[in-house]
């Protein structure tokens, strides 16, 4: 069975200790404000919420709060401030690197069922929804206007738009059309003091400070945003998709840099290697060219003229690069069948490997040919599989590492090779995450990506929208400092970690 993230090194213990007198007594003050029907506490309920996608790590919150309109939000954040307790806001819970996972004895506030579409206003090309709206929706109310919402994760169907924000979600074609931040105009923020503000708006540009910039990605630690403005895009005139299989990773990777490096920009380009198509072939019979080593899933968009002509440099690039067979989607549900190889690839490779990880890094593209066979000499080092899945037009990893979970020692093992892999996109100039966010899981990896003066400054800036530390805490930043702590050497003793339960 797939398990995203199983490791065995990594995952606290989860907690049946009986909730706090402060939860307590704070669970009785929501009831009284926002009604006894949104406020759970029963042990066999609060254990649904333990985790997000990323499953090695769970912890039990102290209280569930399921916020059905705004002001539930208000309140709770309000009340959270008042007793000091934290606070950790929850969408879909399909992230994968431990974002939502909960505070113990804290207060999980979930905001999916905050789904209402506010507005659709196709003449200014944006839409107003609440954060529990999920991603794919958003397009669906845009299509009837020849408009459509860009980031497309590979979990659209089911992942949130607040989600998206907290950890600035990418997709497929943010190659060409940017990540989440590129596509929110504005925001409605419940501060972590319970205060309501505005960032952004419907302006195309705002003078000043570029608050809302933070805010966006900030994975939850800056506060929890109501009511999102996004900006929508109009459908292209049209679409074509291509699969192109090679007999080498080098010679895919090599076209990746050489379609770029030619003035060319796809909506998407998407690379699998051999383990990740015999996985995806396993699972959804895409019936990608037998005997790849590595398949391109490109795809191109825009004015009819200008795609063609594209897709015939596009195809000589591939050909100078030995491509052994290059394949054109005649209709939509061809299209529907590549892309359906390419994004079922995460779940599928369940098939061939009682247990995954999932790792996400960056590197500068050029680089492919390099860093692919670099993690190749890592896995065959370490005795471990891994299937290379990933956005390759913008660089961005997805190395799936295979083990057996039933073995002891394994899943630790595969942990280890995922951060030599991070760390293998920090020195080729890369970053630690992409798409997925840095949440509980790459935390520690923040200080081999950034001075301990960076870090310091990202702690300025949360402090100045958290001062009580209280927004998420534990997530994102390498140690939980508090804000007026100064940095330094930390014990044992001294240090504790509010996400595995050690705040009271």
């Amino acid at each position: 069975m797939a398990n995203p993230g199983q490791t065995s090194q990594t995952v606290p213990a989860t907690r049946d200790s009986p909730a706090s007198p402060r939860s307590r007594a704070l669970a009785e003050r929501l009831r009284a404000v926002i009604g006894d029907g949104k406020v759970l506490t029963d042990p066999a309920q609060l254990r649904t919420y333990e985790c997000d996608g990323l499953a090695a790590f769970r912890v039990r919150p102290g209280i569930v709060v399921l916020a059905a309109h705004r002001d539930d939000v208000v309140h709770t954040v309000r009340l959270c401030a008042e007793a000091g307790v934290p606070f950790v806001a929850r969408g879909s819970g399909t992230g994968l690197s431990g974002g939502a996972v909960p505070v113990a004895d804290g207060v999980l506030i979930v905001l999916s069922r905050l789904r209402a579409i506010v507005s659709v206003d196709p003449d200014n090309a944006r839409v107003v929804v609440e954060p529990g709206v999920i991603n794919l929706w958003v397009t669906r109310e845009a299509a009837p206007y020849d408009q459509a919402y860009a980031p497309d994760p590979s979990s659209q169907q089911v992942c949130s738009i607040g989600g998206n924000v907290a950890e600035n979600a990418g997709g497929a074609h943010c190659l060409k059309y940017g990540f989440t931040v590129n596509h929110v105009m504005g925001a409605e923020i419940v501060l972590p003091d319970g205060d309501v503000v505005h960032l952004g708006g419907t302006a195309p540009e705002h003078p000043g400070l570029d608050l809302l910039g933070a805010f966006v990605g900030s994975e939850g630690t800056l506060g929890v945003a109501t009511q999102i403005t996004v900006r929508t895009i109009r459908a292209p005139e049209s679409v074509q998709t291509m699969l192109v299989g090679f007999h080498t990773v080098e010679d895919a990777a090599g076209t990746v840099s050489d379609i770029i490096a030619a003035g060319i920009l796809p909506a998407a380009i998407e690379m699998m290697d051999a383990l990740a198509i015999e996985a995806a072939e396993a699972a959804v019979r895409c019936g990608y060219p037998e005997g790849a080593v590595a398949v391109l899933v490109i795809e191109l968009d825009g004015p009819q003229v200008e795609v063609d002509e594209q897709f015939r440099q596009v195809a000589q690039a591939a050909e100078a690069r030995h491509a052994f067979e290059t394949r054109i989607a005649r209709d939509a549900a061809e299209r529907a069948l590549m892309w359906k190889g390419r994004k079922s690839a995460f779940a599928a490779v369940g098939r061939i490997s009682p247990a995954y990880y999932v790792q996400d890094g960056v590197i500068p593209r050029t680089q492919l040919p390099e860093v692919l066979a670099e993690i190749g000499r890592l896995a065959e080092a370490a005795d471990v599989r891994v299937a290379n899945v990933f956005h390759a037009g913008d660089g961005n990893l997805h190395p799936l590492i295979l083990f057996d979970d039933t073995v002891p020692g394994a899943a630790h093992d595969a942990e280890q090779l995922g951060f030599a892999i991070l760390d293998l996109c920090v020195d080729a100039g890369g970053s630690i995450t992409g798409e997925h966010g840095v949440g509980v899981e790459k935390k520690s990896k923040m200080s081999r990506q950034f001075t301990e003066d960076d870090l310091d400054t990202m702690q300025l800036v949360r402090c100045a929208f958290d001062p009580a530390g209280l927004a998420n805490p534990g997530k994102l930043f390498p140690t939980p400092r508090l804000c007026g702590e100064r940095p330094g050497v930390h014990t044992a003793a001294d240090t504790h970690d509010p996400a595995l339960g050690e705040v009271f």
